[in-house]
């Protein structure tokens, strides 16, 4: 047997291990490209399930709570909250809410110490239009980890991107107190219904 017939049997052998492979491993692997969505899933879809407050404390106050596997929540402005119908949107955001400048937090280590525990209904900040000011809240009772500091110099990202870059802090909850939340909450579905977004 000379080296090119080896050569041939040892590609037919392949070729045989990778017919007999798991179907299920396949599917998972290969998949059907008729089974996929037209649009991949965005990052807040694939890690976050998505929760929203409407009218949170006051009408057209809407904000939504993106919660991750892991127990964080990052809190935002809904599509729908009524600080994006003034006209220019929101122009300005403020972390200097009554007693405590918000944005001066720092947290450190894996016990988050200095971590500002929140109520559901304390406030996070004011974001302004040109005519109004707004306040946001936590919705959430639980241990305030981080704002998004970056609003300060580029307020317009929560015109443009608010379920993303223009998120307004992240908050970890107890899971008790996440439990007593959550059913007060809308899905994502719930609040498109109510909403007709």
């Amino acid at each position: 047997m000379n080296d090119h017939s080896v050569i041939e049997t040892n590609n037919a052998q392949e070729q045989g291990e990778h017919e007999v492979e798991d179907p299920e491993l396949r599917r998972l692997l290969v998949p059907n490209p008729e089974d996929l969505p037209l649009t991949p899933p965005s990052s807040v879809e694939a890690n976050f399930v998505s929760y929203f407050a409407p009218d949170f404390m006051k009408p057209g106050h809407d904000q939504y709570i993106y919660r991750h596997a892991n127990g964080l929540c990052v809190i935002g402005l809904a599509p729908t909250h009524v600080a994006f119908k003034d006209e220019g949107g929101i122009t300005a955001i403020d972390f200097n809410v009554g007693k405590s400048d918000r944005s001066g937090i720092k947290v450190t280590g894996k016990r988050k110490k200095n971590a500002q525990h929140l109520e559901s209904n304390s406030a996070l900040c004011k974001v302004c239009s040109k005519d109004a000011t707004y306040i946001v809240r936590c919705c959430v009772k639980g241990s305030l980890l981080e704002v998004n500091d970056r609003l300060i110099k580029q307020p317009e990202l929560l015109n443009s991107a608010a379920d993303r870059e223009g998120y307004i802090a992240i908050i970890m909850p107890k899971p008790a107190d996440w439990l007593k939340v959550k059913d007060s909450l809308l899905g994502l579905e719930e609040y498109k219904k109510l909403r007709e977004v």
